[in-house]
């Protein structure tokens, strides 16, 4: 059945297109918050490099992460579908009893497509959408894998988690001496270096651990900070180097591109997977919570994009997109049409200039996450243009807010709303009974 999508969404004349697509490389942080870069309004962290894609780029001021946490947004960006359509509503993890997701079989990846229009694949950082086979990397479309298979890593210089080493080159185990950031920088400038000489067109997928926990920052990058802001609490500090740490890493591979005569032929895109994590010193910005909520502080991330003759420099957008938006919008740069079954839509005409478009469908979001907070039930939301209802716990009554006149979702309209509630209830509960006809748990083994 995937052979005959891929088939079908690929006719001759896409293949072709390759001559003129362009490469590209998607960045994505993991935790980064809304107000953590200087894009954004940071005024105690330095990005410059990232900032750099704002200025020679659009930035986005209304993107959404497709979840709340990690694995299903990267399930949304690489299938382009919403992450419970593909078996992923919640986070994979290495425990089978607290595990929450498993990629479908049958979902289509974006490296799939790509490579069949002639792209070579790579992925170079965190995977998170299985730890063995069939959900590897390299049996779901990538030609090459160069990272690590799992969440979150224990320490960012052993690279373990729970005592296990996910580093993996393809299918082979192996070590990394470094910081983490360091390491999958090097990596992603080593394979832009290798596809230099070459004229087949490159998708690369950087995705990084940072600024995840454990807020583990390099000790002279944190110095740095500490001498810079010097009435920055210990805990922001350190999450401020490790955020500027990264950035450092962008900055590699953006001059990699640059060094190796790639940079006006390749878009680059940079997004988070979900809103910045509170307690570790994030700033979301006027947006109300983080990570793991329902609220806009955990959905809200930033999004840039450059692609130098092509994308308008300097441009702010506050067009509403998502995650899973990004798969047909990258098929529409390579000349390839998107099947019609993926929920995610492009906004190429919006990024090469042309005025924003009003939101026309709904925007769903859920999360399923197991201890005693949400015992394996759901928290979920939905905005329609400017409505949005959430359940930020599977125990705690639906909330209401209209985001144009009360963007921090202070006030709650529900009850002055009975007919707004009723509908947008109703069109959330058929998301959730939808999603729930996707197996999100390895097949059951024979006996």
């Amino acid at each position: 059945m995937k052979g005959l999508l891929l088939l079908l969404l690929l006719p001759f004349s896409a293949v072709l297109a390759q001559s003129v697509s362009p490469n590209i490389v998607l960045i994505l942080a993991d935790d980064l918050g809304y107000g953590d870069l200087s894009s954004y309004g940071a005024a105690d962290i330095r990005t410059p490099n990232i900032d750099r894609l704002a200025a020679e780029g659009s930035r986005f001021t209304r993107f959404y992460a497709n979840s709340s946490v990690c694995s299903p947004t990267r399930a949304g960006l690489l299938t382009g579908r919403y992450p419970s359509r593909v078996g992923v509503p919640g986070v994979i993890r290495t425990h089978p009893e607290d595990s929450w997701g498993y990629l479908a079989p049958e979902a289509v990846l974006l490296p799939e497509v790509l490579r069949s229009a002639g792209y070579h694949t790579a992925h170079i950082g965190k995977w998170h959408l299985g730890l063995e086979s069939p959900n590897l990397p390299g049996e779901r479309g990538f030609d090459f894998f160069h990272g690590f298979l799992g969440d979150m890593m224990d320490d960012y210089y052993t690279h373990v988690r729970f005592g296990n080493n996910y580093l993996r080159r393809n299918q082979e185990v192996i070590t990394a001496e470094g910081h983490a950031t360091d390491v999958f920088t090097d990596w992603a400038v080593d394979y832009i270096r290798s596809r230099k000489d070459l004229s087949q067109p490159f998708f690369l997928y950087l995705a990084y651990n940072a600024p995840h926990s454990p807020v583990q920052p390099p000790e002279e990058w944190l110095d740095r900070v500490r001498q810079r802001e010097p009435g920055i609490s210990e805990r922001r500090a350190r999450l401020a180097a490790l955020i500027e740490h990264l950035d450092d890493g962008v900055g590699q591979v953006l001059r990699t591109l640059s060094e190796t005569g790639l940079e006006k032929q390749t878009l680059v895109l940079f997004l988070s997977d979900n809103g910045g994590q509170l307690s570790d010193g994030a700033n979301n910005g006027p947006l109300r919570d983080g990570k793991q909520s329902m609220y806009e502080g955990g959905l809200r991330v930033p999004f840039l994009a450059r692609l130098p003759g092509r994308i308008p420099a300097g441009r702010t957008t506050d067009q509403i997109a998502a995650t899973m938006d990004v798969f047909p919008t990258l098929l529409a740069w390579a000349g390839i049409p998107a099947q019609s079954s993926i929920e995610g839509r492009s906004f190429l005409d919006v990024l090469q200039g042309a005025s924003e478009k009003p939101l026309d469908r709904d925007l769903y979001f859920e999360r399923r996450e197991g201890n005693l907070r949400f015992n394996g039930l759901t928290i979920q939301a939905l905005r329609r243009g400017d409505w949005k209802l959430l359940q930020n716990s599977p125990y705690a009554p639906f909330e209401l807010y209209n985001l144009a006149d009360d963007p921090a979702e202070a006030h709650n309209l529900i009850a002055g709303q009975p007919d707004v509630y009723a509908d947008l209830a109703k069109a959330l509960r058929e998301h959730i009974r939808l999603g729930g006809a996707v197996p999100w748990t390895p097949p059951v083994q024979a006996p």
